[in-house]
């Protein structure tokens, strides 16, 4: 619920519940005191008029039946003589607590109870006390006289007396009172209760939760009401969205924290070997452990070799850090598939032939088949999967073979890059994309590398709107899968669109 929501209800509340009470309060007190004072033998309907202003409703009461007397006294003058009259006339005020007597001289003339009439018959004036309206009598019943004559010629007066005590007044009032102080602090207590509920209690325990982030501790879960719309609903969905992706980065951090350790570790591993490499043959230069032309310009090819294993791998670090940043610059042109990959083939294949692997090319596509895409970083995926494909080949009897495969896909191209090599186990080939993450742990130093190669590749085809993904069999081989999309002719196009690919 909404925050004005609920004090518009709060402001509602405030007049409603306490006028709500106050009239409940009133009507259990009237009921009360009309019990107490056996009024419900007058009547079974309360009449709260006469309970919480008797002087008041009395005085209309008898006035009207003054003139309704009056009106009947001009066609019967002696109509207060007729018992029958003066019966409905007694029902009729009975219902407001209230009875009638009427005297003839000093003797009782009517009363319909003469139980009720000895009780105050000794302190009603006689005739002619010229009290107009109505007044009180010594025990503080409520009194109205109508003077009268009876037919023969004998003075009457009639009396209608009231059987509330003005002191009931009083005390409704002063119980009213009460009630009404004690109605207006039960709101308050209810008001606060629920307002503490809606908005203190879920602030604090909000407060309570972002001093847990503070501390570090991001498992700290909010109990988040799907249901719940207003503003705190919505607070405590964006602290559990912000800690989630706190909790997200944090372990991002502490895993790229590992990985660079791990960077350094392989780094260290993989420097080192051409490094004791090169100190060695040139140690052995120096010292002239290479004694004839022929073992000099041994030693210093593998020197030039291990020095080029070296900024092959200083090379692949800073494209790595690139990628790391967000930051390759990309230079996208039309390409020819089938005259660039031929290209692509033609270097690879040499290299390989020199190791005595196999290459098998194949190409699928018309000749016409055009793609968008950075060559220089598309030959840098094909010969990372290539040199990849190499490095775990496993096969020094000359039985290697790597296949390579261009296939149409309608609005897009799918090169296959295949070996018969080892293998990759099932477990380990949802990963293999990741940064750092390698299949041999042993980390052997023929094989070596930094374990980035894959993650390069896959940041590639990614920027250029492809996917990549792998297949394996252990003992048998891996072929690794990559599409393209096909250029599409466009009016004003371009051919070159330099895109420098930049996350701030």
């Amino acid at each position: 619920m909404r925050f004005r929501t609920k004090l518009l209800i709060t402001s509602l509340a405030i007049v409603i519940i306490p006028l709500l009470l106050a009239v409940g309060t009133f009507m259990g007190f009237g009921r009360y005191m009309a019990y107490k004072q056996q009024l419900q033998q007058y009547s079974t309907v309360l009449d709260y008029g006469m309970i919480s202003d008797p002087g008041g409703t009395f005085a209309e009461m008898t006035d009207e039946l003054v003139k309704e007397i009056a009106i009947n006294m001009l066609s019967n003058p002696f109509i207060l003589e007729n018992e029958q009259f003066l019966s409905d006339l007694d029902a009729q005020v009975e219902s407001r607590y209230s009875f009638i007597i009427v005297k003839k001289g000093n003797e009782l003339y009517y009363a319909a109870s003469r139980d009720k009439a000895k009780a105050v018959i000794n302190e009603l004036p006689g005739y002619g006390n010229s009290i107009e309206g109505i007044y009180y009598t010594s025990s503080k019943h409520l009194v109205r006289q109508i003077d009268f004559l009876f037919s023969d010629g004998k003075r009457g007066s009639l009396y209608f007396i009231s059987t509330i005590r003005t002191a009931l007044t009083t005390s409704l009032v002063i119980y009213m009172c009460v009630a009404i102080i004690l109605i207006l602090l039960l709101t308050s207590l209810l008001l606060t209760m629920w307002l503490g509920r809606s908005f203190f209690r879920p602030i604090n325990q909000l407060n309570i939760a972002m001093q847990h982030i503070k501390d570090g501790n991001f498992d700290f879960v909010l109990p988040t009401d799907a249901k719940e719309k207003g503003e705190i609903g919505a607070m405590y969905r964006n602290y559990e969205d912000m800690r989630l992706r706190l909790k997200e980065s944090a372990e991002e951090k502490i895993e790229r924290e590992k990985q660079n350790k791990e960077l350094i570790s392989n780094i260290s591993h993989d420097l080192k070997t051409p490094i004791t490499a090169i100190k060695g043959y040139s140690q052995g230069l120096l010292e002239g452990v290479a004694d004839s032309p022929d073992k000099q310009k041994k030693y210093i090819k593998i020197i030039n070799s291990k020095a080029n294993d070296m900024n092959n791998l200083i090379n692949e670090l800073t494209l790595y850090s690139s990628i790391d940043n967000n930051r390759i610059p990309y230079n996208f042109t039309k390409i020819n598939v089938g005259e660039y990959f031929g290209d692509c083939i033609d270097e690879i294949g040499a290299d390989l032939e020199s190791k005595s692997i196999k290459l098998n090319y194949s190409n699928l596509t018309t000749p016409d088949t055009m793609i968008v895409a950075d060559a220089e970083q598309i030959k840098r995926v094909v010969n990372n999967i290539v040199s990849n494909s190499v490095k775990y080949l496993g096969r020094d009897d000359g039985t290697g073979q790597i296949d390579i495969r261009i296939l149409d896909e309608l609005d897009s191209v799918r090169v296959e890059i295949e070996d018969n090599g080892k293998g990759i186990a099932q477990k380990d080939i949802p990963n293999i994309f990741d940064r750092f993450y390698r299949t041999d742990s042993s980390r052997n130093s023929k094989q070596g590398g930094s374990g980035i190669g894959l993650s390069i590749v896959k940041k590639i085809i990614e920027d250029h709107g492809g996917y990549i993904w792998a297949t394996s069999h252990e003992n048998e081989g891996t072929c690794m899968h990559f599409v393209l999309r096909k250029y599409v002719e466009f009016a004003d196009s371009s051919d070159t669109v330099t895109v420098a690919n930049e996350t701030q």
